[in-house]
């Protein structure tokens, strides 16, 4: 086998991890879309990145994956010297940036990793690659070789895969949480090791700078949004993650303990469960805030913070000339960079609606929650007429609409016309008073 057809087969193995932003770029005539993908560096900057697994060969049989052992499928496996100089070959045309590196568990673990660190080695110290290297540590594999795959690559991540230890056990029989919560530990330590090396004079940190992330499936376990997002929280406080990326299910090998092959991926729920990780992350929300055993689910016809504000209807209007920067994070429609600038603007008089405008604030969805100069809310204002409001696709008096992937899709109910929105505004409706 050469090659291009060992890339081919190892770069789609690779296509369901989604610990990077987007994949299957198509540049004709300069670069390649197998295998590429991109991701975001430190300073904020998109990199494009080299997706593929060393092999795709396995021992385990993890029953959602397209790589499990008891399946019959094309195998392939790059030698460290192979993927070391198809690197080398991309990143001096310039079609990459870096590298996204994982595998399929050949042998064992610690065998697995051996081969990883020996390709990083060749790119680190071999060819003197100094792009960005994103690695898989595989669980189960000794704490050494964590540490040197640490040392060599940028980020490592270690994958959760699923929300809970029942379900890890019912679908991926050779794996054990512990297995998979020890090497994030230790990742979270030497990282802390490395913070404080830096205080120290002439010592700087290798280990990781990038840090760590991880990756759950979503739809193909029963687990509700609650578990998830709580589940996300706990990770985030105790192994100081940078990303948790959630991964929709896509059908595609058959099992009688998985969705059938005709179930669509749960696109929508995964995207409100990414805007439900943001508000933990940049807006200062608490897991149980956001949902709680009484209303596990994510509103599908409303954003989390927006359903979050029409459930506490008692905190708003929020006065933007007056409140904190943390309350303004609270108002649906106002970002982090919206509140600095409303912070910032209000030291030189009061903020009207058309300065609110030009700084971004999405005033479609904050109207309705906040009072600014010469600017009230209609009174009285109910919160059918304030989810109907939110929900409406078309463009208000404003002239700003709010974005959404799916209107054009169709995947919320009915497709968005003015008789389904009657009917999505009663749904969101019932799931707004099951929460009272």
């Amino acid at each position: 086998m050469d090659l291009m057809e060992k890339l081919s087969i190892l770069a789609d193995g690779a296509k369901y991890d989604a610990a990077c932003t987007s994949s299957g770029a198509d540049r004709p005539g300069f670069a390649l879309p197998m295998g590429c993908c991109h991701s975001f560096s430190a300073d904020g900057r998109c990199i494009s990145l080299l997706k593929v697994l060393l092999s795709n060969e396995c021992v385990f049989d993890c029953k959602y994956c397209v790589n499990r052992s008891s399946l019959e499928k094309p195998r392939a496996a790059f030698t460290p010297e192979e993927l070391a100089g198809l690197t080398m070959g991309f990143y001096r045309r310039n079609y990459i940036e870096g590298l996204f590196l994982s595998s399929g568990v050949v042998k064992s673990p610690d065998h697995t990793m051996e081969l990883m660190i020996g390709a990083l080695r060749l790119l680190r110290q071999g060819h003197g690659f100094r792009g960005y290297i994103h690695a898989k540590a595989i669980p189960g594999a000794s704490p050494q070789l964590v540490r040197e795959l640490g040392l060599l690559a940028d980020r490592l991540s270690v994958n959760i895969e699923l929300p809970s230890e029942e379900s890890l056990r019912r679908l991926c029989p050779n794996k054990r949480r512990e297995a998979i919560l020890l090497p994030m530990g230790q990742i979270a330590r030497e990282r802390e090791e490395e913070s404080l090396a830096l205080c120290r004079p002439g010592e700087a940190g290798r280990f990781a700078p990038a840090g760590q992330s991880t990756q759950l499936i979503i739809g193909a376990s029963p687990e509700s949004d609650y578990q998830i997002i709580r589940l996300s929280a706990a990770m985030y406080r105790k192994y100081g993650l940078k990303r948790v990326f959630y991964s929709a299910y896509i059908p595609a090998v058959a099992d009688s303990l998985l969705p059938s092959l005709d179930t669509k991926p749960p696109l929508l729920r995964e995207h409100r469960l990414y805007q439900a990780d943001f508000l933990m992350r940049q807006y200062g929300f608490e897991a149980e805030e956001i949902l709680s055993p009484a209303l596990p689910s994510l509103n599908p016809y409303l954003d989390p913070k927006s359903n979050w504000a029409v459930n506490h209807m008692e905190r708003f209007p929020v006065d933007v000339n007056r409140a904190p920067q943390d309350l303004l994070l609270r108002v649906p429609g106002i970002g982090p960079l919206g509140a600095r600038r409303i912070v910032a603007a209000r030291r030189q008089g009061k903020v009207d609606l058309e300065q609110l405008r030009r700084m971004g604030i999405v005033l479609r969805r904050a109207r309705h929650f906040i009072t600014a100069a010469g600017y009230r809310p209609p009174l009285l204002q109910s919160r059918e007429s304030t989810v109907r409001a939110l929900m409406d696709p078309a463009v208000d008096r404003f002239g700003v609409e709010q974005l959404s992937m799916f209107h054009d899709l169709g995947l919320l109910p009915g497709g968005g016309d003015v008789r389904s929105l009657t009917e999505a505004v009663e749904e969101s409706v019932k799931c707004l008073a099951a929460a009272m």
